[in-house]
C-alpha cells in the first residue's frame, strides 16, 4: 500500500469508501482497448531476480540527497553492492510540494534535493550502482495521494530516463483513488517506459498492493491477486499482495501472508518476470531467526531481494545472512523457477525449488511456535538414486543421506538444502540432533506447536531424538541438556553404542527449575556427539527456545485483561487493554460499554498462564461497535477459549450485531489460550472484543 498512506488517504482505504475520481482524459485510457498491451511486451532486463534497496520500511519519506549518497556507500562499502544489492531507490518523499512544474514535468523537492536528482543519480552511477524512482499510475490528487503519472506517462517515462534512472516503480494508490482499470494503465504505463526518447532500458516494477483484500472489497479485475495474469507480460516484476508491513514494523506473521500470496502463480515466473512478494525487512520488527526465514523463502521464491531497512544501521549478523553465498545463489539460479510446496499446508510445511543443474532447493519450514524435527524425501521434491548430497545453505555442511532430507527446525525457522545425487567416496552421514522436547511439565502433557509454558518448581519431562539418515552407522552417540540458571538435569535413559542408518535414538531427562525461577524466557540447549567412520567425532548444538517461565496466576475475582499475558498478537494492530482495537475508544458492543476487557483485530491469540488456580471465566465477545466509524464491510470474527490445547467454549461466527457471553470451567487449566480467527471472510474491519473478561481464582 505505498506509500504514504497517511491522513486522508489512511482513513478512506481502511473505510473502503474513496470515490471514484475520473477526468474525461483518464476515462479514455480505462477504457482503451487492448492494443496497447499487444504492443508494450516485457525485454528481459533482468535473467535473474534483481536486488537492491529501498527508502520506504527503514526511512519512510525523511530522505536527502546526503542520506542517498550515504546508503549508496554503505552499500559499497558493506559489501552488498558485491553481492548483487545494487539498486539503489528512492520510494515517495522525492517529490516537491506542488510535484509538477508548469510546464508539466516532475519536480523533486528542492530542500531535499538542491542539486535535482541527475547529479546523485550520477553519483550512484560513478558507485557502480544503478538507480531506481517511484510515481503511481493514477493522476496526482491533492489529498488522496503524494504523486501520480496519470495523464504524463510518456512525459515521465522520458523525463525518468533522461535523469538516468534504471527501474521504475509504479504504485497504485492514485489509480484506485480514480477508479482506473490496473491491467490497462499498467500496460500503457510499461509502453511508456520502453518508448522512452533516450532508449534506456528501466526494469519496471508494477506495484498494485493497496486493493488486496485486506483493504476492502474490490472487484477482481483491481486486485492485487490479479496481477499476475497480465503482469509478466508488461513487466519485470509485480507486487502479489499489500505491504509486508508499515514503516518500522514489520511482523513475521505477515511475512508468511505475503509469501503465501505470491505463491499462489509460480506458473509464470520465468527469467525476467518475477512475483514480489514486497521487500526484505531485516531489524524492523523480527527476530534474526524470523528474517533467516523470509531471506530463505524470498530466495527460493525467485523473488527480487530489495532491502527495505537502513542497511548503514544493519549488525553484522544481517549483513552475513544477507551476502550469504549459497543462499544468494539459489535465488540467482538462471532457471529462475519459483519453488511450491510439496504436500499439505500445515504449520510445517516443505517447499521445492528445481534448479537449473537438476539438483533441487528444499525449504523444511516450521510456522509454529516451538521447534520441530522436519523431514521430507528425495523421491518427494522430484530426484532419484539411491544416495544424495545435502548442502545445508546457511551452514555450508555437507551430508550424505539414503533418501531422507532432515532437519531440527527452531520456532518460526527454516532448514534450506542445496540437495542432488551423490557420487563418489560416501560423505559424512547425515545425522539430525533433535531440538530438545519438553514433553510433560509435571504429569501434564505439552500440547503440540506452543512454546512450553513452565514456572518455578516445575519438573520438566525432556527428550532428543538422534536420528541417522545416511547409509552407514555413527557410533558412540551422546547428548547433553543444560536450562537456565539454577536449572537441574539428570538423564533418564542409557545411551545406545551405535545408531544403524536409518535408525533414530531418544535420549531423556528430567529438567528442575529452582522454586525461585524469574518469569521471562529462557532456552534449553542440546549438545550432540557421535563419531563417524573417516571423519572423526561430529558435533552438533540445539536450541528450544523461547521456554516461557510464566509469571504468577491470577488470584481471586478479577479482570484478566489486567493481568499479565505471556503473548498478545492482533492481526495488523497491537491489542489493547479496556480498549478496542486502534486505541481511544472504550470497549462497547450493541450499545454497551465495558470498562474492562481486550480489543484485538483478527487473526489473534492472547495467553495466560493460570497454573491450575483458576476455575471460572465469565465475559461477552463481539465485535467492537467502532467498526460503525469505519465501513460496512467485514466485521466478522470467532472467539475460541482452549485450555491446555482442549476448547472450552467456541463462539461460531459473531457479527456486529450479535455479541455472546460465555462461561467457562477453568478447573485444571494451565495454559489459558485466548484465540480469535477472520470468520473465514478475512481480517478487514474485524475488531473484535473480549469484554469484561473475569477471572476467578
Amino acid at each position: 500500500m505505498r506509500r504514504f498512506l497517511g491522513g486522508v488517504i489512511a482513513a478512506a482505504l481502511v473505510a473502503g469508501t474513496i470515490a471514484a475520481i475520473t477526468t474525461p482524459a483518464v476515462a479514455a485510457r480505462a477504457t482503451s482497448t487492448g492494443a496497447v498491451a499487444a504492443q508494450a511486451t516485457a525485454t528481459v532486463l533482468s535473467p535473474t531476480p534483481y536486488q537492491g534497496w529501498n527508502t520506504y520500511y527503514g526511512l519512510g519519506g525523511d530522505f536527502t540527497e546526503d542520506t542517498i549518497k550515504s546508503v549508496a556507500d554503505s552499500l559499497v562499502s558493506r559489501g552488498l553492492a558485491k553481492a548483487g544489492y545494487d539498486i539503489v531507490w528512492l520510494d515517495g518523499g522525492w517529490q516537491a510540494d506542488q510535484s509538477r512544474s508548469a510546464a508539466g514535468d516532475l519536480v523533486p523537492n528542492p530542500a531535499k534535493f538542491p542539486n535535482g536528482l541527475k547529479p546523485l543519480v550520477d553519483y550512484i552511477h560513478s558507485k557502480g550502482l544503478k538507480a531506481g524512482i517511484y510515481t503511481d499510475a493514477g493522476p496526482y490528487i491533492p489529498g488522496k495521494c503524494g504523486l501520480g503519472s496519470g495523464g504524463y506517462y510518456q512525459r515521465d517515462a522520458d523525463q525518468f530516463a533522461a535523469w538516468g534512472f534504471d527501474a521504475v516503480k509504479v504504485d497504485y494508490l492514485c489509480g484506485i483513488a480514480a477508479d482506473l482499470d490496473p491491467k490497462t494503465v499498467f500496460t500503457e504505463f510499461a509502453q511508456a517506459l520502453r518508448n522512452n526518447a533516450s532508449h534506456r532500458p528501466m526494469i519496471f516494477n508494477l506495484c498494485n498492493p493497496v486493493t488486496s483484500p485486506d483493504w476492502g472489497n474490490y472487484p477482481e479485475s483491481q486486485q492485487s491477486i490479479n496481477s499476475w495474469s497480465y503482469a509478466p507480460g508488461i513487466a519485470q516484476s509485480w507486487r502479489t499482495y499489500t505491504d509486508v508491513g508499515f514503516q518500522g514494523d514489520i511482523k513475521f506473521k505477515d511475512v508468511l501472508r505475503n509469501y503465501d500470496a505470491n505463491a499462489r502463480h509460480p506458473e509464470v515466473v520465468k527469467p525476467g518476470a518475477f512475483s514480489d512478494p514486497d521487500y526484505l525487512a531485516p531489524e524492523l520488527g523480527m527476530s534474526d531467526e524470523e528474517f533467516r526465514t523470509q531471506l530463505t523463502l524470498w530466495a527460493v521464491a525467485a523473488a527480487p531481494l530489495v532491502v527495505g531497512s537502513d542497511v548503514r544501521k544493519l549488525s553484522a549478523t544481517t549483513i552475513g545472512m544477507l551476502t550469504d553465498p549459497d543462499v544468494l545463489a539459489i535465488n540467482q539460479d538462471k532457471a529462475a523457477v519459483q519453488a511450491v510446496r510439496v504436500g499439505a499446508a500445515g504449520t510445517t510445511e516443505t517447499w521445492v525449488k528445481r534448479l537449473a543443474d537438476g539438483s533441487r532447493a528444499v525449504v523444511l519450514l516450521n510456522r509454529g511456535d516451538s521447534a520441530k524435527t522436519l523431514t521430507t524425501t528425495a523421491s518427494a521434491v522430484g530426484l532419484s538414486g539411491d544416495r544424495f548430497t545435502l548442502k545445508n545453505a546457511w551452514s555450508n555442511k555437507v551430508t550424505d543421506s539414503g533418501g531422507v532430507i532432515s532437519a531440527a527446525v527452531p520456532a518460526h525457522g527454516t532448514a534450506l538444502f542445496r540437495v542432488a545425487p551423490a557420487r563418489g567416496i560416501p560423505g559424512v552421514p547425515h545425522v539430525t540432533a533433535g531440538i530438545p522436547e519438553v514433553t510433560k511439565v509435571g504429569t501434564d502433557p505439552q500440547p503440540e506447536g506452543a512454546a512450553p509454558v513452565v514456572a518455578g518448581g516445575d519438573q520438566l519431562t525432556v527428550q532428543v531424538a538422534v536420528r541417522n539418515d545416511g547409509l552407514v552407522p555413527v557410533f558412540a552417540p551422546a547428548v547433553t541438556v543444560a536450562g537456565g540458571t539454577g536449572w537441574t538435569v539428570k538423564p533418564l535413559s542409557k545411551a545406545p553404542a551405535l545408531i544403524e542408518g536409518g535408525m533414530q535414538a531418544t535420549f531423556a531427562f528430567t529438567v528442575t527449575l529452582p522454586a525461585g525461577a524469574p518469569p521471562g524466557t529462557a532456552s534449553l540447549t542440546a549438545t550432540t556427539t557421535y563419531q563417524t567412520i573417516g571423519y572423526g567425532v561430529q558435533n552438533q548444538t540445539t536450541v528450544l527456545s523461547p521456554v516461557v517461565v510464566a509469571p504468577a496466576p491470577p488470584s481471586g475475582t478479577v479482570p484478566l485483561s489486567h493481568h499479565q499475558w505471556i503473548t498478545a498478537t492482533s492481526g495488523w494492530m497491537s491489542p489493547t487493554i479496556d480498549e478496542s482495537v486502534g486505541g481511544g475508544n472504550p470497549i462497547k458492543l450493541t450499545g454497551t460499554t465495558y470498562s474492562t476487557g481486550i480489543g484485538v483485530a483478527s487473526p489473534s491469540l492472547i495467553r495466560y498462564y493460570l497454573g491450575k488456580s483458576c476455575s471460572r471465566l465469565t465475559g461477552t465477545v463481539g465485535i467492537d461497535d467502532v467498526v460503525g466509524n469505519v465501513g460496512p464491510e467485514g466485521g466478522t470474527s470467532t472467539f475460541q477459549v482452549v485450555g491446555d490445547g482442549k476448547v472450552l467454549f467456541d463462539s461460531g461466527t459473531v457479527d456486529r450485531f450479535t455479541p455472546k457471553q460465555f462461561d467457562v470451567d477453568l478447573t485444571g487449566v494451565r495454559v489459558l489460550d485466548l484465540l480469535v480467527g477472520d470468520a473465514g471472510d478475512g481480517g478487514y474491519n474485524d475488531r473484535a472484543d473480549w469484554a469484561a473478561p473475569t477471572a476467578t481464582c
